[in-house]
């Protein structure tokens, strides 16, 4: 019988490298413009390192509030390239983790960690490289009891993820891709890039760029306004 809330499950799926690193090139808007702006993360996750962009394949956990037995289970587990989510009920009473299992996950080639609650040491790891997103920093320290779950479905910041999902991190925020529909994303996000470098370019040279768009939507919605409102 399985003990529901304590258990470790087998990774049902896991992205190639290959087409996780592809996502490095890729800003956090542009992939949450092509997935209609559900997908992402609140802004009450933010980054504490240094600033260094995070890509990796999801391996979640849940947790006790405060607990952090499964996550340094979870890294033992980790594979190089994955990123170690943790919903974490977005408690912010002890601290999950701190500088010594950045390190550890580093030495093991985990790509960073994504925590719904809260870090210690939040002064080496903001000198650091490796990305760490979380909720809130405090110095009391975690237990170590469980009971928790690895490899489920987890959300983080009101962002569901799943195991295997692709997450990428930068300055403005977090995204989880499902998998099934990464490459896709992909394309429409270098696609949207492609776009927003046109019009960019344009802007430098002091170009015009169409903003009829505005007055059309008003009036095709019903807005009403008067001659001075258009100027």
């Amino acid at each position: 019988m399985e003990n529901i809330g304590y258990r470790i499950i087998p990774r049902s799926q896991r992205p190639d490298l290959e087409l996780i690193d592809q996502f490095f090139d890729i800003v956090t808007p542009h992939i949450s413009d092509n997935l209609n702006r559900m997908f992402a993360s609140c802004s009450g996750l933010r980054p504490y390192h240094s600033g260094y962009k995070l890509v990796g394949s999801a391996l979640t956990l849940k947790t006790r509030p405060g607990d952090n037995l499964l996550f340094n289970k979870a890294i033992d587990m980790a594979l190089p390239g994955e990123v170690i989510v943790v919903d974490g009920g977005g408690d912010l009473t002890n601290s999950l983790s701190g500088e010594i299992m950045t390190r550890i996950a580093e030495n093991r080639g985990v790509r960073g960690f994504v925590l719904d609650g809260a870090i210690r040491d939040s002064g080496p790891i903001s000198k650091r490289d490796f990305p760490v997103y979380a909720r809130g920093v405090t110095h009391r320290g975690p237990y170590k009891t469980g009971p928790g779950e690895i490899n489920v479905t987890v959300t983080v910041g009101g962002m569901v993820v799943n195991p295997g999902d692709i997450i990428v991190g930068d300055e403005d925020g977090l995204v989880a891709i499902p998998l099934a529909i990464a490459p896709m994303v992909l394309e429409k996000a270098r696609q949207t890039a492609l776009l927003e470098a046109d019009l960019i370019d344009k802007l430098e040279r002091k170009e015009g760029v169409d903003r009829e768009w505005i007055d059309r939507f008003l009036k095709q919605t019903g807005c009403q306004w008067n001659n001075e409102a258009n100027n």
